[in-house]
């Protein structure tokens, strides 16, 4: 199958279902998540391979381009060639001549995995930094909460696979304005950062992701320059770190009767307003 960025997301495949009670088993159709390898070239550089799913591929250049520190806005990027393999997609990036420069000053090789942002490192010292970000009102927690139940509406290829993680931008009332879908939760993160990113986008809002919450995915969140992340499953403990020191407010187990905060605050409540003026 050739593979370019209109491809399948899903492919129906055929399996045998095994009934616990019985032992029988019989014939059915599951729809399965596709993940190809995309390779990741910037000039005639190779950068690295990731694997994702092949959707939103231009989004995703731009988005891990950005989280990687390549680039600094999206004229960084002069022009994106989309390259169908017989195996995956290329993706060709021409950067403005500054940023190739510098680019090629860099001495980093990498090699990336599905739900792996830091592969093939050198030393630690080479570890993302992103700066602080900048101090925005906090977001009531009445938004995560009708944010968090608006989520699966807006996963169609998780519905049909049940095999991939979402991240989705979210306006201060809880809107969720853009989301992107994919294997890798780092993937779906970059893709979103760079759909919002290539429309230049407002940032007053808050990202909700429905992985954990991880060193990469703060890191990614802070370098895009958004306040708030909300993640579905817990943080890490160098995650929770990282968001103090940037400024972040990190909110984790985030579902549909609570959530936890580990770094930063939400507004108070209009309840717990209520209370403290009493």
């Amino acid at each position: 199958m050739l593979l370019n960025d209109r491809s399948p997301a899903a492919l129906t495949l055929s399996a045998q279902r095994i009934n616990a009670a019985t032992g029988l088993s019989y014939a059915v159709e599951r729809a399965i998540a596709v993940e190809v390898p995309i390779s990741i070239v910037y000039g005639d550089a190779p950068y690295a391979v990731m694997m994702a799913s092949p959707g939103d591929v231009e989004d995703f250049a731009y988005g891990f381009s950005l989280t990687e520190g390549i680039i600094a806005s999206r004229e960084d990027i002069r022009r994106i060639e989309v390259a169908p393999q017989a195996r995956g997609v290329s993706l060709r990036i021409e950067l403005a001549p500054g940023r190739f420069r510098d680019h090629l000053s860099r001495k980093r090789a990498m090699t990336g995995r599905t739900s792996c942002g830091l592969c093939g490192i050198e030393s630690i010292d080479q570890l993302p930094e992103a700066g602080a970000v900048a101090r925005a009102a906090p977001i009531e927690p009445r938004a995560l909460f009708d944010a968090l139940t608006s989520l699966e509406y807006y996963q169609p290829l998780n519905s049909l696979t049940r095999a991939v993680h979402a991240a989705a931008f979210c306006g201060r009332d809880g809107t969720i304005l853009a989301l992107r879908e994919d294997v890798g939760r780092h993937n779906a993160l970059d893709k979103l950062i760079g759909a919002r990113l290539r429309e230049g986008a407002e940032k007053d809002g808050f990202i909700l992701v429905t992985s954990r919450a991880s060193f990469e995915m703060v890191e990614k969140t802070a370098m895009y320059g958004v306040a708030t992340l909300a993640a579905i499953s817990a943080p890490t403990s160098l995650a929770v770190e990282r968001a103090q020191a940037l400024g972040l407010t990190l909110a984790a187990i985030a579902r549909a009767d609570g959530a936890m905060v580990f770094a930063g605050a939400l507004a108070a409540s209009e309840m717990a307003r209520a209370e403290a003026t009493t």
